[in-house]
């Protein structure tokens, strides 16, 4: 049974459950822990509550969260289920506290006023900026409840454009930006274009000013423009040192310190080895014999 539109407090609270998932594992919590004791604090007027239970059942049984995903179709969208999927694939990269921020994200942007357009460029985002696979991903999209059948159709047809076209094209051909260059261009005002428009004039705009362009760039022009949500990143790798270099050194200083009490504790303090060989004071005459 595919899942369906949910109510806002729904979102609301399994925003609040991704969140709070992701934070507790940073805690060092395991998901059996975190699964055993979050419920309690969701609204119980919802249906999540019961979705946990079945997830933490799935979990003893096969230790997977996303296996539960699926067979709860009707709540969970096949997007959530594969996120999670790729995050517990053995043989991927993707962590699995960013899957959780991205599930937090989306369903932060649903419980507010959400369109098909913001929610698609949303996932679309996270599949190629993580590297999740576009036959899988698009296909999960395709499966999303908010997404009508001119929607699903166009989505499933990305997977064989996206190699021979630009993204950004696709995109402003599928626009009410693009049905208006068209009609400028050949005086006809009454034209209409034969394939659904998915798209408003400001997405055409800003997707025919990318075409040719890292499509990165155009996610981020939309984020800024339209205030479609951002995809979360993984955090950058360390580049300075944790200290600084003189604070690193007193450390340093106050370890020895500490090794030297507690050696002198145990009574294993060997001071031989600061021991100095004494310098050679022997006098000699300016010809060099011995004074004695």
């Amino acid at each position: 049974m595919p899942s369906s539109l949910l109510d806002r407090e729904e979102y609301i609270e399994q925003a609040y459950f991704f969140r709070c998932f992701r934070e507790r594992i940073d805690d060092n919590l395991s998901s059996q822990e975190v699964l055993a004791n979050i419920g309690e604090e969701i609204l119980a007027t919802t249906k999540l509550p019961m979705a946990i239970d079945f997830l933490r059942a799935e979990m003893l049984q096969k230790g997977r969260i996303s296996d539960g995903m699926l067979r709860l179709s009707h709540y969970f969208t096949s997007f959530q289920a594969f996120v999670m999927s790729r995050a517990e694939d053995e043989e991927s990269r993707f962590d699995a506290r960013i899957a959780f921020q991205v599930l937090e994200q989306e369903a932060e942007y649903q419980s507010g006023e959400p369109t098909p357009q913001g929610l698609f460029m949303f996932q679309f985002e996270c599949i190629s900026r993580n590297r999740l696979g576009y036959d899988r991903g698009l296909k999960a999209i395709a499966d999303v409840p908010m997404f009508n059948e001119d929607w699903k159709t166009w989505i499933r047809r990305l997977n064989g454009l996206l190699g021979s076209q630009d993204f950004a094209e696709l995109l402003y051909r599928r626009s009410e930006h693009h049905v208006a260059e068209v009609r400028r261009r050949t005086h006809r005002p009454e034209y209409e274009a034969s394939y659904p428009i998915l798209f408003d004039v400001q997405e055409g705009r800003i997707a025919r000013a990318n075409i040719g362009k890292d499509p990165l760039y155009m996610f981020a022009a939309l984020q800024r423009q339209l205030g479609y949500p951002k995809v979360p990143r993984p955090a950058p790798p360390r580049t300075k040192p944790l200290f600084e270099p003189a604070i690193d050194i007193r450390f340093q200083q106050l370890e020895s310190r500490v090794q030297l009490l507690e050696a002198e504790q145990k009574g294993g303090l060997d001071l031989t080895k600061y021991y100095k060989e004494p310098a050679d004071f022997q006098s000699k005459t300016e010809d060099g014999s011995d004074l004695s």
